[in-house]
């Protein structure tokens, strides 16, 4: 069984290092077969070339096939033959190819011919000079015939001379000017078989510059690129030493600092991707160089690789790292604790009692948010400190009927009071009042042709529904002290996973076939104790907790013990995203009688707040859930 503590004090992962003044030599590890590639001397290549009525893979045919089969240097056999197209040749293609209708009129059609052709390429890799035109009329023919095609790898020789071949060694890349430059002893003339021969020596010419920079497998040659520079190249044995299983990678540079961190379903494959073409952002080029070390860290599922991430991403901040760095940094709003609130922009979440929406992408969106409610209640929107006791000058907002203006107080103090609990509802849970006067005042907008204001209002009204309910989903698993879920591998067993307070506690894998009770068992056990939260946020971070929350709302996942309740309020922003309008309609309907709908589509008596979506039923504890989840488990082992 794969597990994990996911505990602050871990062990720390040994990391692949290149050596240095003052630094030995890291101890040289034993590669497997697959760690080393395919061998360019070992791999059989079948270069094909196709002459054809026209450039149109679908409008046009076949009129000739050639090819060579070679390995190691050495030419292994040869494939020529005519094609019947079922169609006249055009006389401008008969004067280039030197093939006439009278040539072709006795000659197999390509529904005899692909099959051979086929047969006689088998699982070797098929090699074209342009090969999107070669390759994309065999597998149309292929289509066209009702045959499936192998999938046989395609290495395309101008793509690669392209990458080798100056313009100062060949007016262009023609195989023509290529066959001269590398001295070809075919020259080619536009027939399919002279064509392939000649390209057989064009691909040995370029293996042959490739082989001096160090490329020697058929991986490395197919994801060859001169975009790559050779000390990016040399980096390549950073990779050596990592393992091929999910979870999370990180760069180091030579001071010990994180430049990267990521994460990939295989480390070392996608590690390995950083030193070749198919890593094309140049900032990555750059973080390389830097490069002196790759940390692996092993996950058991992808959900401990997402999060392991994240914080490690907000512990180092990594220089090169775009998305999730300092996530302490992002704007909530909140509603301030004064005599007479009004709505403020925060970036820390601390006192429980107060109500908060968020967190934001930007300042700016929380403003927006923040615009949504001053639209359609009459709070205050000045800064300054207002007193219970000393009234204070009004502004314009209060002269436009847009403000209460509590700061004149006597008969509007009463009043304030009710709006700001009317916004405390909103941010809480009951949310469908304000969302449904958002809605009317875009509606008659709509309806007086102020089209540009409305679309104003709807901006707003979906980024402080987004934000409202990102705050009530997370307040709703932060409270639950106990969760344990599982979801089905795609290759067998269970993924499982232990969350506390919102905070990812534990996480570990059952092997196909066994019985997973006892690992659910052991992961609970080996979790980390996490404690009751003193902020809304709980004591995780938000995008943690968000992460979490997709992976259990996610099809397939089934809740195993609960303590607690995991609820979600039924008038809350949830129900204007998954429904709009009319959701909000429906849960106004639901909230007179006393009932909701959960995921299952079984109706519970949940008061004043609905089950999340997510979770599977009702549950009221443990011991229900473990025993319906261990029947389910057992019936798909057998």
């Amino acid at each position: 069984m794969y597990r994990s503590a996911l505990s602050q004090t871990t062990e720390r992962p040994a990391t692949v290092r290149a050596a240095g003044p003052g630094r030995p030599a890291a101890r040289p590890v034993q590669s497997t077969f697959d760690d080393l590639g395919t061998p360019l001397s070992s791999v059989t290549f079948v270069v094909v070339d196709l002459e054809t009525t026209g450039g149109s893979a679908q409008d046009c045919a076949i009129t000739e096939i050639g090819a060579v089969k070679v390995r190691g240097g050495e030419r292994l056999g040869e494939f020529q033959t005519l094609v019947n197209p079922g169609e006249p040749i055009p006389a401008f293609i008969a004067v280039l190819t030197g093939i006439t209708d009278a040539m072709v009129a006795a000659a197999p059609r390509i529904a005899t011919v692909l099959p051979a052709f086929l047969e006689f390429a088998g699982d070797a890799v098929l090699v074209a000079h342009n090969a999107g035109f070669d390759i994309g009329f065999l597998k149309a023919a292929a289509a066209r015939q009702g045959l499936a095609w192998p999938g046989n790898r395609v290495l395309d020789t101008v793509r690669l001379a392209r990458q080798l071949v100056s313009r100062d060694e060949a007016p262009n890349h023609k195989l023509s000017s290529l066959a001269v430059l590398f001295g070809a002893e075919q020259t080619p003339d536009h027939r399919a078989l002279h064509d392939a021969r000649a390209t057989v020596d064009v691909l040995h010419g370029l293996i042959g510059r490739v082989g001096n920079l160090g490329v020697h497998t058929l991986e490395e040659l197919t994801a060859y690129s001169s975009r790559v520079s050779q000390a990016q190249r040399r980096k390549r044995h950073l990779a050596a030493g990592l393992p091929n299983a999910p979870g999370v990678y990180m760069f180091r540079a030579d001071d010990g600092r994180v430049l990267y961190v990521g994460t990939s379903v295989d480390i070392k494959r996608r590690v390995t991707g950083y030193f070749t073409a198919s890593e094309q952002r140049s900032r990555m080029a750059e973080m390389v160089a830097l490069t002196v070390g790759v940390t692996p860290v092993v996950c058991a599922t992808p959900l401990e690789a997402a999060v392991r991430e994240v914080r490690l991403i907000a512990e180092h901040d990594p220089t090169y790292n775009r998305r999730s760095r300092r996530p302490q940094k992002r704007p909530w709003i909140k509603v301030t604790q004064e005599p007479f609130p009004r709505l403020s922009i925060v970036h820390q979440v601390r006192d429980v009692d107060v109500s908060y929406a968020g967190p934001f992408p930007s300042v700016r969106a929380a403003q927006e948010a923040i615009d949504a409610v001053h639209e359609v209640l009459p709070l205050r929107q000045c800064t300054r400190r207002l007193s219970r006791s000393r009234e204070s000058p009004a502004c314009v907002l209060a002269d436009l009927g847009r403000c209460l203006a509590p700061c004149r107080l006597g008969a509007v103090t009463e009043p304030y009071t009710q709006v700001v609990q009317r916004l405390r509802a909103a941010l809480q849970g009951g949310s469908r009042e304000v969302f449904g006067l958002l809605m009317e005042r875009m509606g008659r907008l709509s309806a007086g042709e102020r089209y540009e204001e409305a679309a104003v209002v709807r901006d707003r009204l979906a980024t402080l529904t987004r934000a409202i309910d990102r705050a009530q989903r997370v307040a709703a698993l932060v409270a639950i002290p106990h969760l344990v879920a599982a979801r089905r591998h795609p290759t067998g067993g269970w993924e499982i996973v232990c969350v506390r307070h919102g905070r990812l506690a534990g996480a570990a894998r059952s092997p196909g076939g066994a019985d997973p009770m006892p690992h659910i068992d052991a992961c609970t056990a080996m979790a980390e104790h996490v404690p009751a939260p003193a902020a809304p946020t709980g004591s995780a971070l938000i995008e943690e907790s968000e992460l979490v929350l997709r992976w259990l709302e996610t099809d397939g996942v089934r809740l195993v013990e609960l303590d607690g309740r995991w609820c979600s309020p039924i008038g809350g922003a949830g129900a204007v995203l998954r429904g709009g309008a009319a959701a909000t309609t429906a849960s106004a309907a639901s909230a007179a009688t006393g009932t909701t709908t959960t995921a299952t589509g079984t109706t519970t008596t949940c008061e004043a707040t609905s089950c999340s979506t997510g979770v599977r039923g009702e549950p009221k504890g443990r011991g229900a859930n473990r025993v319906d989840f261990a029947r389910a488990s057992s019936t798909v082992a057998r």
